[in-house]
């Protein structure tokens, strides 16, 4: 993926252990936000209570998903918790390209595609208010047998190891606080002297010096 020009929109990627708390605080970013672009994951895991297909992810067969890899369809894809999650690559650039802000909803293993493949990219990672209330949250769902609740919070602990590869730490204590400081650290990077300077020569139709 060519990394965005001056003058396009910035791309960010968004992730979290399991149970932080996430796609909540994402959803109320983007009902603040609504000229932010989300792309949607594809996913070869069943939908669980509440999701819509589309909305929450495409979830397609494990077929479809690898044709897609042999294709070379995805900007990032990886394998968690024996499922297969990827972004599409080609509605991102389109968004980008348009001067739209996007977010990418994606694990540590993404992200680290991501920013290979971007080096301009932003990253927020949001972290429980302690790994206690973290295990909490994730029996608290009982949407999954206590193996696969185990299987979770040893993936968490190797993702929080990652943190330190990230642009921003927000942790999600009250979820209002969190939602806010997501707002702010996208609203200050459209501030940033590079993206003002490079609206301030298309305003004025000002050349590169």
């Amino acid at each position: 993926m060519t990394e965005p020009s001056g003058g396009s929109g910035q791309l960010w990627v968004v992730s979290a252990p399991s149970g932080v708390g996430k796609s909540t605080i994402l959803k109320a970013v983007l009902e603040q936000e609504p000229e932010l672009r989300f792309s949607v994951s594809r996913t070869t895991r069943a939908p669980r209570p509440g999701e819509v297909p589309g909305r929450d992810y495409h979830f397609i067969s494990r077929a479809e998903f690898e044709a897609g890899i042999g294709a070379g369809r995805f900007l990032e894809w990886a394998r968690v918790h024996d499922q297969f999650y990827g972004t599409d690559r080609a509605p991102i650039e389109t968004w980008l390209q348009a001067g739209h802000d996007v977010i990418l909803d994606i694990d540590v293993q993404g992200a680290r595609q991501v920013r290979a493949a971007a080096p301009g990219l932003l990253s927020v990672f949001i972290l429980p208010p302690s790994f206690a209330i973290l295990e909490q949250r994730l029996r608290g769902r009982g949407t999954e047998a206590p193996d696969q609740v185990a299987r979770r919070l040893g993936v968490a602990r190797r993702e929080l190891e990652e943190v330190t590869s990230y642009d921003y730490l927000i942790v999600n204590d009250r979820l209002a606080e969190a939602v806010a400081d997501c707002l702010a650290v996208i609203r200050a990077a459209r501030l940033t002297r590079l993206r003002q300077a490079e609206r301030a020569r298309a305003f004025f139709h000002l050349e590169r010096p």
